[in-house]
This record gives C-alpha cells, structure tokens and sequence, in this order.
C-alpha cells in the first residue's frame, strides 16, 4: 500500500473526540488554539482486523472479569520472536494498565524512599515523575549530544551510581525523546557497571516496534543471561498500534525470587483485573497487525524525511537528530532562537502544539519533540510555519 493510501484509509480526525492529544490542549498550552503535534500517540485507526475482533466481542454482549488465553501468549511471544528475535518464556509475564504504572510499581517494590534511581537524559519526562512522587532521590546522568547525534558517558554514569549509591537504573530503549537505538555494546556495557554495583535495571522497550529499516532493535533481555536476574523488562502495544486507552502492557521478570517479590508487591498495592478489551485488541494486533505496522513506519519515514529536507533546505542550522527508533524527531531550534521565547514562537505565532525540550532535560530548552504519526499534511503545515517565524 502506498504512503498516501495508508493515509487515506487510516487516518482519522480527532477534534471534537475527548482526545487528550486534540482536545487536551489547555492544560499544558496558553491556548487550544493549536497544531497538535505533542503527546505521542497517533492520528491512525487500529488495523482493520483488531477493529473487527473488538467489536466482535462487543456483539457478544458481556465484559465480565475474564481469563488470559494461551492464543494471547503465543501471540505475543510469536510477535517479540519474529521482529526482534527475543526469546520469552509465559511465566515471566505479567500484566499491568501502562508501562508508566508499571515502572512505577517497580520503583516502590524494589527500593525504598529516600534511596536513589537513575536516569540517562533527556528522558520521557514522566521517569522524572515517577522517582520523584515516590519520595526517591533522582539521579540524572546526562547523555553527550554530537551535532545532535547522543552517546553514553559511561564513565560518568558509574561515577554518579558510586556517588548516589543508587539502587535502580530506569533505562529508556529505544531512547525517547532522542530517537537512538542502542548497540549490543552500549546495552552490555550499562548492564555491566549496573551489576558491579548491585543496581537493578528497568527497561522501559515501549518503542521496540518503531525501528527504522536499516535499524537492529536490541533487547535487554538478548544480551548476556548473567544480566537477567537483575532486570525488568517494559513493553506494550499500546504506541504499536495506538491503544493506549485500553490499559493494557506487559512486564516481564525473568528471575523466579524477583518475580514473586513483585507477585507479593502486587498483591498489596496493584491488584487490577487484566483489561479484556486491551487482551482481544493485543492479540488481534500481534497476529494480524504486521503488515499494517510496516506501511505505518513507511510513513512515519516519509514525514520525518519531508520535514527534515524543508528545515535543511530553509533553515539549515537547525538540527535533527538521525531518528532509529519511535515516531518522533528531536530538533534542535538554538540557532534561530538567540533572545527569543520558544514559547511564544510555537504557540502565539507558529500555532502548533509541541513537547519542548525542557520536559526532558533542563538543558534542553531550545528543543522541541514533534510528534510525526499523522498525515504528512500537517507535517508539512507545522514546519513551514516554524520556518516562517524563525528565518532570518
């Protein structure tokens, strides 16, 4: 299917819909009056195929607590196996409504207030949240950007865990919002100085389906077997194929007494039924939902490379840093912005609605994250007007 067809029969508007994305606007902007280009997730229907399962359960009328099935497990390791060659056994599975409940459980079951977590960043800005509600000592360790190409100092990160004493690495895999894709080497590297020192490792893998062609997407839970007893594995289909609103994710425990330790934590404090919708649209998506992913990343590439040709072509000092991973650029406005107030260019001129750097980093305030899972259309828009207001 062609880019343009995949939009025609996927895309959706949004406004008018209680969507956060579209509809959600006052609460993070001075106006809702805007290009939403923000919170990541998509403009674009599910396959066709887990709308069909959806509904056929909705036909049959009764949404009662419900079991797991062994067609959803064998979906899903299916899945994991076939794209990223990661090998899961079903009794490291468990369930939770999102992977940002998950790692906040993670951080309450398995260290204690007062006691630190660790971070590379910038970062997805709720892991701040998360360390910091639970009354956690925050760790940031800051990732080296090269003309907007980042790196691990890790020789800085063991200083700031012997430092901080820290008791948990909050990992981000592929790196949101940076769009890196980690090597064997880099992840064998971090698990390593982490188990030097006894420090536990979540890793968040939200993105792990959104690799662009040419990429190797790289587990956690591929490297040494020596690192699993160590680590907690975050993943969902809910940025896959845009169901974040059926509360569903996975986390994955791959030692035996960590697994009962969080079985016991759960027990306590998480104690949810498992989302039935979120396990019929999960286990249509895995099974049927391949195709539709590889035409959705055909355009997700399409859109960065448009608006990274107009920002080169227009403002060539503007940088973009080489996306390997997820459905959002990380892009560089420091050159053009000299005194002026980002905010005021994005929001009062340019009309759009973007996440700005310093949610992910505080030394990242002349970034912008722009979401690119929507029509190239408003790609497009959103870039020309950034241009408009910043060419000098």
């Amino acid at each position: 299917m062609s880019i343009e067809k995949f939009i025609e029969n996927y895309y959706v508007e949004r406004a008018g819909t209680n969507s956060v994305k579209w509809d959600g606007m006052n609460e993070r902007f001075s106006t809702a009056d805007l290009l939403p280009l923000w919170v990541a997730d998509m403009d674009f229907k599910v396959p066709k195929e887990v709308q069909a399962k959806m509904i056929e359960r909705i036909e049959h009328g009764v949404f009662g607590y419900s079991l797991v099935s062994d067609s959803y497990y064998n979906s899903f390791m299916k899945w994991q196996k076939k794209r990223h060659n990661i090998e899961i056994k079903k009794e490291w599975i468990r369930f939770t409504t999102g992977v940002v409940n998950s790692f906040n459980y993670l951080i309450q079951a398995f260290s204690q207030e007062n006691e630190s977590v660790i971070i590379l960043a910038p970062v997805y800005y709720p892991f701040y949240d998360a360390i910091i509600n639970n009354n956690r000592q925050l760790v940031v360790s800051h990732l080296e950007n090269n003309k907007g190409i980042y790196g691990i100092n890790f020789e800085q990160f063991e200083a700031d865990i012997i430092e901080n004493k820290v008791k948990l690495f909050l990992h981000c895999s592929p790196q949101n919002p940076v769009g890196r894709v980690w090597s064997k080497n880099e992840l064998e590297r971090l698990l390593e100085i982490c188990l030097k020192h006894g420090v536990k490792v979540i890793s968040d893998e939200i993105h792990q389906d959104f690799i662009q062609p040419g990429q190797e997407f790289i587990s956690t839970l591929s490297v040494e077997e020596k690192y699993l007893d160590h680590l907690f594995v975050l993943s969902a289909p809910s940025k896959t194929f845009n169901i974040a609103s059926l509360l569903h994710s996975h986390l994955l425990i791959p030692n035996q007494e960590l697994r009962s330790e969080y079985d016991l934590f759960a027990e306590k404090a998480v104690n949810n039924t498992v989302s039935l919708m979120g396990t019929i649209a999960t286990e249509a998506a895995y099974t049927y939902g391949s195709e539709w992913l590889d035409e959705l990343i055909e355009v997700i590439e399409h859109n960065y490379k448009v608006m990274s040709q107009l920002f080169e072509k227009e403002l060539p000092h503007v940088v973009v840093s080489p996306k390997e991973a997820t459905y959002l650029a990380w892009v560089d406005l420091s050159y053009y912005l000299k005194e002026q107030d980002i905010v005021n260019i994005m929001e009062e001129k340019a009309k759009i609605a973007v996440d700005y750097g310093e949610w992910f980093d505080a030394n990242h305030s002349s970034f912008i994250r722009i979401n690119l899972a929507t029509k190239t259309e408003n790609i497009v828009e959103a870039t020309q007007k950034l241009i408009s207001f910043l060419k000098v």
